[in-house]
């Protein structure tokens, strides 16, 4: 049997073990679904923001590129710091409310889960843009850098966004906050996993890739769902981001084509 701190051996056995045990208390969070919307308001708004500021700038394609980066991370990184400090004002902080304990073992099930997840979305992805195009098949920041060259500083800073800031910012608004808000409703983790999967997938407000997203969020819920900390989808959602992340620094630079 495994210490209470560490994960079932084995995915599988995680995965069975995720709907018997109990669920974790959270004794002093104030904070529920309010502060998940108060959340994705801020990242929405400062989204709309932004995009309106540069539509209205008249701002040669250099400015574009700068806004489109800006837009892109500016968003995420506030309402994750807001999604912490919520954590402070109204619970525990975030390392009880958001279940940011460290653990090697929860990184190991991060890095499985991670490879398993770059596989996955690359068979998803040769299939969806088979089904859909490959234009319809690209991010938001992949349409950004398709045939244009990136400053050095802008290309370096996409790919620490895609491959390390962004997963970390949003994994702590909705593996973190989200998942605590519906936890603390008295659902099974298997509801907390679905609902995570489907908001992540529609809150990145990229409506032609949303089932693309889905499959993608699965291997990195999955990391979250069977060490119910927050350690495991961080790892997973960086390596899944990685070679796409990479992919993108090459062809932003002109090293290759895209």
């Amino acid at each position: 049997m495994n210490p209470p701190d560490e994960p079932p051996t084995g995915l599988i056995a995680g995965v069975r073990a995720a709907g018997r045990e109990p669920e974790p208390e959270r004794t002093g969070q104030r904070w529920g679904f309010g502060a998940f919307l108060l959340v994705e308001a801020v990242f929405v708004l400062t989204a709309v923001f932004i995009t309106a500021l540069a539509r209205t700038s008249g701002t040669d394609i250099g400015g574009s590129v700068a806004f489109v980066l800006v837009g892109s991370i500016l968003p995420t990184v506030l309402a994750a710091t807001l999604a912490v400090v919520i954590t402070r004002v109204r619970g525990n902080g975030p390392l009880v409310d958001l279940r940011l304990h460290w653990n090697w073992a929860d990184v190991k099930v991060g890095l499985k889960l991670g490879f398993l997840g770059l596989v996955l979305t690359y068979v998803a992805a040769l299939l969806w843009s088979r089904l859909v195009g490959d234009q319809n098949a690209t991010s938001a920041i992949g349409e950004l850098v398709d045939g244009t060259a990136l400053p050095l500083g802008a290309a370096i800073g996409m790919f620490v966004y895609v491959c390390f800031l962004g997963p970390v910012c949003e994994e702590l608004i909705y593996r973190g906050l989200l998942w605590g808000a519906i936890e603390r409703q008295g659902w099974s983790r298997w509801a907390a996993f679905v609902l995570t999967t489907l908001i992540f997938a529609a809150g990145h407000l990229e409506p032609l890739r949303t089932s693309l997203l889905i499959v993608i969020a699965l291997p990195i819920g999955i990391a979250r769902l069977i060490t119910r900390r927050l350690t495991a989808s961080v790892v997973a959602h960086v390596i899944n981001n990685f070679l796409p992340g990479l992919m993108l620094l090459l062809v932003s630079l002109g090293v290759v084509s895209a």
